[in-house]
């Protein structure tokens, strides 16, 4: 008996995984200027701002091109006709930070009053799929987006609105050939959304936030700082084709420069992140879901969001959705099902649980009778 005990305590203990190493948080602020503080500065030669000429407000056609765009969009039936009974879409795109940051989006939506009923918001971002992933229109990520969104009671031909986050995994080289690579991956993510979502209007995109607590090559400093460029740029080829569809614009702007923050008074602690100093922790994913809050519900650009008073539908979870036998509908506000995480603690608590009894077993066999 002693050995059994102690054979499963030896299991339960190498299976307990080691304390996951720390981010550094000694790197609060890396002295790069945010792009909403940059203004006509700029970076290795590229101008700051969020638009043409260092400003972050939108030139005036632009504007009126995208508040154009975001009026013409109505609800449609699941053949993609509008339809007053129908829905409008709004389906994140991108990998394990996007899904994280737009998941805890989705919480806050369920019980937004400013959302319209009839807007569906669907977490297609997925862990693990970069921007080269989904730059292939036949990669395994656009179908598990379907997927979800049939969970959702929705199709692709509702999807009228996108956001868009996403990086190279481990990228390389220089700000030119880095960025590069990824103004590559993300033109062709956005040809095949327009492929595969026929009225697909809008797209917004998000830069990376602040990886200077990071302690992996997974997508460190400068390289998050510098995706707003390759972002930048691809809102400037809207502004010169402000009629082009989809409109492309900006959505919120994540990245600040650590504990030092930017001018409106964002900052990004180590407390935002997980252990790897990539990821957000859920502090920082409750910071990033109540600016897409702030952004959707206020944004110029995004009237359909908030045309009426929310009734929220919520759709059935995960583990009952391929047996409900009507689809949530209209309303509908859906994240990625997750499977519970074990922390690790619970495996040092069942070591110890095992240890200890173990011991009482020894003790008592050792007792005269």
């Amino acid at each position: 008996m002693r050995r059994v005990l102690l054979a499963m305590a030896a299991v339960v203990l190498a299976a307990t995984p080691l304390p996951a190493a720390a981010a550094d948080c000694a790197k609060t602020t890396t002295a790069l200027v945010p792009l909403t503080d940059l203004g006509t500065g700029t970076y290795k030669g590229a101008q700051g701002g969020l638009y043409p000429g260092g400003t972050n407000a939108p030139p005036q056609a632009y504007a009126a091109a995208g508040r154009r765009v975001a009026a013409e969009m109505v609800p449609r039936a699941a053949s993609g006709q509008p339809d007053p009974g129908g829905a409008i879409v709004l389906l994140s795109i991108g990998m394990s930070n996007t899904t994280q940051e737009f998941s805890r989006f989705v919480t806050l939506a369920k019980t937004d009053t400013l959302r319209d009923p009839q807007v569906i918001v669907v977490d297609g971002a997925q862990g693990g799929q970069d921007a080269r992933v989904w730059s292939d229109p036949k990669a395994a990520a656009w179908g598990v987006a379907d997927q979800r969104l049939r969970a959702a009671g929705a199709t692709a031909a509702q999807v009228q609105a996108i956001w868009l986050k996403q990086a190279m995994a481990g990228p390389r080289g220089d700000f030119a050939s880095s960025g590069a690579e990824l103004e590559r991956a993300l033109d062709a993510i956005v040809l095949n959304a327009v492929a595969r979502y026929p009225n697909l209007a809008q797209i917004f995109l998000s830069p990376r936030t602040y990886a200077g607590y990071a302690i992996t090559t997974l997508n460190p400093e400068p390289y998050a700082y510098e995706t707003a460029f390759v972002v930048k740029r691809l809102v400037e080829r809207s502004v010169r084709e402000p009629s082009a569809r989809p409109w492309i614009g900006w959505g919120p702007y994540l990245w600040t420069d650590g504990t030092k923050g930017r001018s409106d008074g964002f900052t990004w602690t180590c407390a935002d992140v997980a252990a790897d100093g990539v990821h957000p922790s859920p502090a920082g994913q409750a910071k990033v879901a109540q600016l897409l809050q702030a952004f959707f519900d206020g944004s110029e650009f995004t009237s359909w969001y908030r045309d009426a008073p929310a009734t929220v539908q919520t759709a059935a979870p995960a583990a009952t959705q391929a047996a409900a036998p009507v689809s949530p509908g209209p309303g509908a506000v859906v994240a990625p099902g997750a499977a519970a995480e074990i922390p690790p603690w619970a495996y040092a608590a069942a070591a110890l649980t095992i240890l200890g009894a173990a011991a009482l077993t020894l003790r008592r066999t050792r007792r005269p009778s």
